[in-house]
């Protein structure tokens, strides 16, 4: 724990949440895990704000393949 967050936890403000790359990770690895995203349009608009460009009826593990290969580019995650 950083030491803002800390000092915000200490100060009984919530932490800043987590930015794009960060949900985007977290979404990508709980897939892998074997979770199932439940909101198809929230992963696309994840991916809209990492800047990739998403039909509207593009397939949910489509999507996920491209924010996994967006954030390994990024270097946010192993290859």
């Amino acid at each position: 724990m950083g030491f803002w967050q800390w000092l915000r936890a200490r100060c009984g403000k919530s932490p800043l949440p987590p930015d794009e790359f960060e949900q985007a990770r977290r979404l990508v690895l709980a897939v892998e895990r074997g979770g199932i995203p439940l909101n198809p349009a929230r992963v696309n608009a994840l991916a809209r704000e990492l800047g990739l460009e998403v039909r509207r009826d593009a397939p949910v593990e489509e999507t996920v393949a491209r924010l996994r290969a967006a954030l390994v580019r990024a270097g946010r995650l192993p290859g």
